[in-house]
């Protein structure tokens, strides 16, 4: 790994810091404005739809520029979210303006690493960033929690700076060969673009196995944070700055669940990782049963653990076979198209069942079981499909 997979990987780090540290943020406004329970899984809504809304379009537009200029002009975008923020725009609103600098932003920095590394270093760089990520989210959790607790606006003011020292890292990111161009500007080529991307990418056998996962388990992950936060507010009255701690115990499981997997997992075996997020599902079930926080602390952690290790070997094993079908752009945006309508619909279902006052542990259980039961659905149709074609 060179330098500049080092200035990325120091970009992203302070980017995903900041984005994780103003969620809670944000949540600590609205309960500063007495909104109603629900609105704190609809920060997640507001923020996930212009993943979707916009996905026919950014990958292409990270592929038609120098990537570190995007990643530029998309933290741009974020710190003018939070400044929105601090002069009173709504915590929804302001929250959905950084979520368009995020939907923007992640087309290039995943899409970067196809361009700057042989195929053979893309789970270790995956594992890098994955790892980093993890390690700004246990980081902003536990500092948004904090200073959110204290002060929510001095704490968007931090943040506003930290995306401002993120865009300066990214004036420093070399520039790649521009890498799949489009051949035509119009939005109506774009989507056509797109939907041809979409298409490639689930009718490749391991392309499909890889987004089913990772949709589902970024959807899970999101839903999982902020079902944390309720079920230690109700199974263990932790406030918000202790629940944040909680949900720093999965990240922390992820970034060594991740490190084993760069470790010991090739590119060619990513698949067999699978059985790891059905036992992660059954761990999220164990939970409505505890009322001891140590002991949810380290199942949260192996939670965690499991996590990693099956979502970074799938993660490059999608981005490998994108950069090869479609374009490393087009890849990602199609990846974040799938993997937000997943946060979506389970954030969605999570609101209903909070808006409708179901009791935690029971949203807990049906959370948990619904993981389980989709990954052995998909490992179950791998097996069927590779046994077919054998």
């Amino acid at each position: 790994m060179n330098l500049g997979f080092y200035i990325i990987l120091s970009a992203q780090f302070i980017s995903a810091l900041a984005d994780n540290a103003l969620l809670f943020a944000a949540i600590a406004l609205l309960a500063q404005m007495h909104a109603p329970d629900w609105h704190t899984p609809l920060l997640q809504e507001f923020f996930v739809i212009s993943y979707i809304i916009l996905a026919p379009f950014v990958g292409s537009f990270a592929d038609a520029l120098p990537k570190g200029r995007v990643m530029f002009l998309s933290n741009a975008i974020k710190f003018f979210g939070c400044v929105a923020m601090l002069l009173g725009v709504p915590p929804l609103y302001a929250y959905g303006i950084v979520g368009i600098g995020a939907a923007a932003y992640s087309p290039a920095k995943y899409g970067i690493l196809t361009e700057f590394l042989p195929p053979q270093f893309l789970v270790k760089a995956n594992g890098w960033m994955e790892g980093s990520t993890v390690l700004a989210i246990i980081l902003g959790a536990i500092a948004g929690g904090k200073l959110a607790s204290a002060n929510p606006q001095f704490s968007v003011v931090i943040i506003t700076g930290l995306y401002l020292l993120a865009a300066t890292f990214n004036l420093y990111i070399p520039k790649v060969p521009i890498d799949h161009r489009m051949p035509k500007k119009n939005p109506l080529y774009a989507l056509h673009d797109f939907w041809h991307s979409f298409t490639a990418l689930w009718r490749d056998p391991q392309g499909q196995v890889s987004l089913a996962v990772t949709t589902l388990f970024w959807g899970a992950g999101a839903t999982l944070r902020l079902v944390v936060i309720a079920w230690a507010a109700s199974a263990l009255n932790f406030g918000l700055d202790h629940a944040t701690q909680l949900t720093a115990m999965v990240a922390i499981g992820i970034a060594i669940g991740s490190v084993f997997a760069a470790r010991y997992v090739k590119l060619e075996d990513s698949i067999k990782v699978l059985p790891a997020g059905i036992l992660m599902g059954l761990l999220v079930i164990s939970m409505a049963l505890l009322h001891d926080w140590r002991i949810a602390a380290l199942i949260l952690f192996f939670i965690g653990v499991l996590s990693g290790y099956f979502v970074v070997p799938l993660n490059a094993l999608l981005q490998h076979r994108g950069h090869i079908l479609i374009g490393a752009g087009h890849s990602i945006a199609v990846q974040n198209f799938n993997e937000n309508i997943g946060i979506l619909l389970l954030i969605g279902a999570y609101t209903m069942m909070v808006k409708h006052n179901l009791p935690i542990h029971i949203i807990v259980l049906v959370f948990g079981a619904f993981v389980s039961v989709v990954m052995g659905i998909i490992y179950r149709t791998y097996l069927s499909q590779k046994s077919s074609v054998a």
